[in-house]
């Protein structure tokens, strides 16, 4: 009789060989294909989750999921902002191959009403699932566009894009939408309208002071009424910015209808907890794709009083403890279907903890834990280093460990070959089937380069150099922080990728990230034997990416990325919209 993990070791070779035999393999052997459920958090940082090694934030369902599954220790965003990572994650391709990132500066969908967005000749792996029966559901946060030339186009809709089912918000949870001391852009557009106000003012009292002082004449009366009526204009115009902005962006659709305008921003969890429970028992005798994608823990932290106040590090840490809950009650949703075991589910952020979200010395974004950077650097690996963890119970050998570099990219060809769909071959993936490195039927992971973005900007490459069990990272551009020392760009909203304030660097920067994870230590020909080589074997590498890329309209350019109220999504007549089509889920 076999040992119990000699019994393992032979079931995991068997699945390995009948999945390398064919794509449909996955489904042969088992009988049935797998549902699959995606969770997907907002800026969460790796350093915040017990599992990746914090000790302070309570997150014990996900710490749940690792000690039932697979742990991968190296996992990376494609792009360290939200649009272009979470359309790498779908595609399974790097942004840049679907134009999803800008030339002048725009690193995410700026409004809902703009016509850019996820191409309709992309294929993602919700679409290639749905034309294999799979029910398809996404619940939460889209960001990666709406519609293309009038508000009910929506070429760019999640329903265009595999999914039967949509409930979320087509944009972002921004803190705008909380009309909240960070702002993404309501500040921006105030700030003009506020020096227009006080220039006009400047000018009324200036002609009023020089009628009464003699130094003018004539008719200055109108002059200076015009100048003050400007100025109140242009006041009550920011005063209402925040209200307009609330009203365009903070918005709930269920499928192509706005369902919620703006969003009840407390009643939002409760939704999304109520949706995925319909959604599940709804599609129970059938395999499902739920993609759960949390409006959690981007600011502004919207976060139900039952969590207010109960973690060691303020709203943030309230804010993941409350996602972590979620996480809990959706896995009981699948325990009580008895659908656990026919499920597998995958967590992960869309990339790093943002480290500039501060205000009045209080920190309302993630931490990465002891990687450098984070959300908007291109490079560094706090921007990028994402957790990545499995649960398939019965298949999925439980406790296990990963270190090889993957990907976001990779979830793309797993998922599709679970599903018994085909990779797409008119086209160039960059994921590869994590599902035999999950197994343990091989020791190395398919990804040998990754190319790091920022932008269109090549900011970093990382070469797995297996034979030594090395991971080299050449870095050819870093964002200079703010202020000197930092490990950040404070008080700049995010690090640039582009421009005066990066620095190029000749050489490149050299780290290895087997023996240096915190890239604390740069390489020189002097400290490191193999530097020319490696420097040598990353350029052919990034040489022979760069042939495979061609030229593709940029989604996220100004054309295609500036507001267009043709497309706003509006309950109601434009522009008063309002409604709340959602009952309170109690």
């Amino acid at each position: 009789m076999l040992h119990p993990e000699q019994s393992w070791s032979w079931l995991a070779v068997a699945i390995g060989v009948l999945l390398a035999a064919k794509p449909s393999a996955g489904r042969d052997y088992f009988g049935s294909r797998p549902s699959i459920l995606l969770l997907m958090a907002d800026d969460l940082g790796i350093g915040d989750v017990g599992c990746y090694g914090n000790t302070t934030i309570r997150t014990p369902n996900i710490d749940r999921l690792a000690e039932d599954g697979v742990v991968l220790r190296q996992h990376l965003a494609a792009a360290s902002m939200c649009t272009p990572s979470r359309a790498a994650f779908l595609t399974g391709r790097y942004p840049l191959r679907s134009g999803m990132v800008s030339s002048n500066g725009y690193r995410v969908l700026q409004w809902t009403g703009v016509s850019g967005g996820l191409p309709a000749n992309e294929t993602t792996f919700a679409k290639i699932l749905q034309d294999k029966g799979y029910a398809t559901g996404l619940i939460g946060k889209w960001h990666l566009g709406l519609s293309c030339e009038s508000a009910s186009d929506h070429c760019h809709h999640p329903l265009r894009h595999g999914f039967d089912r949509f409930f979320g918000t087509p944009l972002s949870l921004m803190g705008d939408c909380a009309r909240w001391e960070l702002s993404e852009k309501r500040a921006a557009l105030e700030r003009p309208l506020r020096l227009g106000a006080r220039a006009a003012a400047a000018a009324a009292l200036a002609l009023a002071a020089g009628r009464l002082g003699g130094l003018t004449a004539g008719a200055w009366a109108p002059a200076a009424w015009a100048a003050a009526a400007a100025a109140a204009a242009l006041g009550a115009a920011s005063r209402c910015l925040g209200a307009l902005v609330v009203h365009a962006d903070c918005l709930l659709m269920r499928e192509r209808r706005v369902a919620q305008q703006p969003m009840r921003l407390h009643r939002a969890a409760p939704l999304m907890l109520r949706e995925v429970s319909a959604f599940v028992s709804r599609n129970k005798q059938r395999p499902f794709l739920l993609f759960v994608s949390f409006l959690h823990v981007h600011t502004p932290l919207i976060t139900t009083e039952n969590f207010r106040g109960r973690s060691r590090h303020g709203l943030y840490g309230d804010n993941v403890e409350e996602m972590d809950w979620m996480v809990g009650q959706i896995l009981d949703t699948l325990d009580a279907e008895g659908l656990a075991n026919s499920t597998l589910v995958y967590f992960t952020s869309d990339h790093g903890g943002s480290l500039e979200a501060q205000f009045e010395n209080q920190q309302y974004g993630g931490w990465n834990g002891i990687y450098k950077g984070g959300k908007g650097m291109g490079g560094w690996e706090g921007g990028i280093r994402v957790p990545g963890i499995f649960r398939w119970p019965g298949v999925l050998p439980a406790g296990r460990v990963v270190h090889e570099p993957t990907s976001l990219m990779d979830i793309f060809p797993t998922v599709v070959r679970l599903g018994g769909g085909q990779v797409p071959q008119d086209r160039v993936i960059d994921g590869r089937d994590l599902l035999p490195l999950l197994l343990g039927t091989v020791q190395h992971s398919e990804q040998e380069f990754l190319m790091h973005y920022c932008e269109q900007s090549l900011h970093a490459a990382r070469w797995h150099q297996r034979d030594r069990g090395a991971v080299w990272k050449v870095h050819y551009m870093t964002p200079v922080f703010h202020p000197d020392g930092a490990g950040a760009c404070y008080g700049r909203g995010v690090c640039p990728c582009s421009g005066e304030k990066v620095a190029h660097h000749d050489p490149p920067l050299l780290f290895d990230l087997s023996r240096d994870p915190s890239e604390a230590h740069a390489l020189t020909p002097d400290t490191e034997p193999l530097f020319h080589q490696v420097m040598e074997r990353v350029a052919r590498a990034v040489e022979d990416h760069r042939r495979t890329l061609s030229p593709v309209l940029l989604q996220l350019d100004t054309p295609d990325n500036t507001w267009k109220p043709w497309l706003q999504p509006c309950c109601g007549p434009f522009p008063f919209c309002w409604c709340d089509r959602e009952a309170d889920p109690g």
